[in-house]
């Protein structure tokens, strides 16, 4: 569960700590004084978008965290293990986010720097938030094959990947069915361009070929006079005798002499005077070295003419099919599968049709397995909101998952579902998006929260304003159903209601103050005494009357025995 959210320097929030407890934490205030953002900065601790425009006014960064007690870890053990991120022995994992203004933001768990998508991934089996951008989700038929999805096990993911694997070899299929289907003169007119390069690239010999000798090669030829006036120059230097001149050698052997003679006065210096020796004698190899290698350079217009215009061809194909020898070899390659395809265009067409044809029962048989398991869910699903919503106070509805093919298969199967309901007897099924009601929205989205809390494993349920369009007696109902839902979960729950208010085990405060200089929020647990208060307020608004402040313990005191009455 969410024990405890550290916020500092973020948007009108200076520094709070807010410690949540096991149960039904709710959260109250005025309108604009900061709920929103609360829940905007728990969204990116969870990993959603942020934005330097969050960091507060003259602070160079904002600080976001939130420290996550672990009772289970087995959902979150091969996950952590393979980004290395290690559990601290009371089992908490502690998640931070820095958004810096000159720089990017940084993610960490438990100091472990990470990618968004890990953050994601692992808080995505954290907590779960409701907000008001999911009631526009749950209009959008697009998403509702992914919410029955949601309540797959193994077998439909596995379904799923299995069905995903064979689309992606049909489009490959198709794509090279495609580069076929040509008509006659145009595969002939690809024919004669393939035999073409082919054969320009085999005229040229490439195998065994290796550029880099042949530009040592030719460096050499097209600098060779210059390459034999400087070996002539380090010859004359070395070792040959010029009159009333010494070359190297000769001072080498002059010093050699001078050592020897003194030598015998100092065993250090016979021993400098044997290493003096072998450079001599290493000396005049040398020489006889480059006299060799002199002797040996011809000057070879003809080879320098070859290495030129080998260069040059070896150039102009790299142009043409590729930055090296070995691109170009496989260029010609590739090309003489692509013309030996061609060339038996009716035998190709023939083995990719029979190919798709394989591929296709595939598809057919993967999807009807999903569709099955699919329909099972959504039968299940079905019977679960009905119920729901029947405790919501929506009675008679009538909930379906309704089932159509679409035309063509898909990544994930021919199924096209959509979610249809009638909230008054006798009307007709509609898809949910022709329903006007933000209170019958409300509703319907915690039907779906509290069929989601009875498969999942998600330990953590934020509701912000779940109680958007409905009061009275509907209000009572839907306080008592995120309490039942806190049985089992951790719900954190933004309201503006006091029915659901007065079912909190523990009681949030959020307010906004302002001086001439700065605006701030703040977010306190209220007292006994404060809670009445703050209960009041909701009540009556801001004047307190003994009569508000009568009916807000009241309201507590029936909310503890409705609380008993659920346990």
């Amino acid at each position: 569960m969410l024990v405890e959210v550290n916020i500092k320097n973020f948007a009108i929030i200076d520094d709070v700590n807010i410690n949540f407890t096991k149960g039904l934490n709710i959260m109250t205030g005025e309108t604009g004084s900061g709920k929103s953002i609360l829940v905007e900065a728990i969204g990116i601790i969870l990993g959603s978008r942020s934005s330097k425009d969050l960091i507060q006014t003259g602070s160079n960064k904002a600080t976001l965290q939130g420290v996550f007690y672990l009772e289970d870890t087995s959902s979150l053990k091969d996950v952590l293990s393979d980004y290395s991120i290690k559990l601290d022995p009371d089992n908490l994992l502690i998640v931070t986010k820095e958004i810096n203004i000159d720089g990017p933001s940084l993610s960490k768990i438990n100091g472990r720097s990470i990618t968004v998508s890990m953050l994601k991934e692992i808080t995505k089996k954290l907590v779960d938030i409701f907000g008001q951008h999911e009631h526009q989700s749950l209009l959008d038929s697009s998403n509702h094959k992914t919410l029955i999805d949601n309540f797959g096990d193994e077998r439909l993911i596995e379904l799923k990947f299995k069905l995903e694997e064979e689309y992606k070899k049909m489009i490959e299929l198709k794509k090279t069915f495609n580069s076929l289907d040509t008509d006659s003169s145009q595969r002939n007119r690809e024919i004669d361009l393939l035999k073409f390069q082919i054969e320009e690239i085999n005229e040229a010999s490439l195998e065994g070929e290796n550029e880099e000798k042949l530009l040592n090669e030719y460096a050499r030829l097209s600098n060779i006079n210059m390459i034999v006036s400087s070996i002539n120059k380090t010859i004359e230097y070395i070792s040959e005798d010029e009159f009333e001149s010494s070359n190297a050698l000769d001072l080498v052997n002059k010093s050699l002499v001078l050592l020897k003679d003194i030598s015998e006065h100092d065993i250090e210096i016979e021993e400098l005077s044997k290493r003096l020796e072998s450079i001599s004698f290493e000396l005049e190899d040398f020489s006889r070295g480059l006299v060799d290698y002199s002797n040996g350079i011809e000057t070879n217009e003809g080879r320098l003419n070859y290495l030129n215009e080998r260069i040059s061809l070896i150039h102009s194909l790299k142009r043409k099919y590729g930055a090296s020898i070995s691109e170009i070899l496989n260029f010609r390659d590739e090309s003489q599968k692509r013309l030996s395809v061609l060339e038996n265009y009716e035998v190709e067409i023939s083995k990719i049709n029979k190919e798709i044809s394989e591929v296709e029962e595939e598809l057919n048989y993967y999807s009807e397995e999903l569709s099955k398991s699919r329909k099972t869910i959504a039968n299940l699903i079905e019977n679960k909101i009905k119920s729901q919503l029947n405790q919501l106070n929506m009675i008679n509805v009538d909930f379906k998952v309704d089932f159509s093919r679409k035309k063509e298969f898909t990544k994930d199967g021919y199924d096209k579902i959509e979610f249809l309901i009638s909230t008054n007897p006798g009307e007709s099924l509609k898809p949910l998006s022709r329903i006007a009601s933000g209170g019958e929205m409300s509703r319907i989205m915690l039907a779906f929260k509290s069929t989601l809390a009875f498969f999942d494993k998600i330990p953590t349920m934020i509701f912000d304003e779940i109680d958007t369009g409905i009061s009275g007696r509907t209000a009572q109902i839907v306080g008592e159903k995120i309490l039942k839902i806190s049985l089992d979960h951790q719900v954190i729950c933004i309201s503006h209601l006091p029915q659901i208010a007065a079912l909190a085990d523990t009681h949030f405060l959020i307010d906004k103050s302002s001086d001439a200089n700065k605006t701030r929020t703040s977010i306190n647990k209220l007292t006994e005494d404060e809670r009445v208060e703050e209960m009041a307020r909701i009540l009556g608004g801001v004047d307190l009357t003994d009569t508000t402040l009568k009916h807000a313990r009241e309201m507590i005191e029936m909310s503890k025995k409705i609380k008993k009455t659920i346990d």
